[in-house]
């Protein structure tokens, strides 16, 4: 799961990407994450202006992600898989999924991954995609 996902998860809780985090709260799916990618969870999350928007105080945050980093299947980076992506910042986003064999990497920023993840088998899709896909 992107970043942008997990933060509209904090932000939004009856949208798809916590309807998302509901489903792997509930074991239906699993969420894979990697050391780096929990850091900029943290690090995105707990900005001023996704604290505020969310309505949620430091400490909800605080709660909010260590919920998000437990529920995580954690995923050793075994290969660097670097450059696929036009955005560097995504390239963590796409070593845990590959690394993880994760059938799908959910995302706002669709274009931004372009066809790399497919040559790894990962398809993209955008939260309520996913959510659907999850529901069936």
């Amino acid at each position: 799961m992107d970043t942008d996902a997990v933060v509209a998860a904090m932000r939004s809780p009856s949208g798809a990407s916590a309807a998302i985090i509901r489903a792997v709260r509930q074991r239906q799916v699993t969420l894979l994450l990697s050391v780096p990618l929990a850091l900029e969870y943290e690090a995105v999350c707990r900005r001023a202006e996704h604290r505020e928007e969310s309505g949620l105080s430091g400490q909800q945050v605080e709660i909010f992600l260590d919920a998000i980093i437990a529920m995580g299947e954690p995923v050793p980076t075994h290969f660097l898989w670097r450059p696929q992506l036009r955005d560097p910042n995504d390239e963590m986003v796409l070593e845990a999924a590959v690394n993880g064999r994760a059938d799908a990497l959910v995302t706002f920023n669709v274009r931004d991954y372009g066809t790399a993840p497919t040559q790894f088998g990962v398809e993209v899709l955008l939260p309520r995609e996913a959510i659907a896909r999850i529901k069936r």
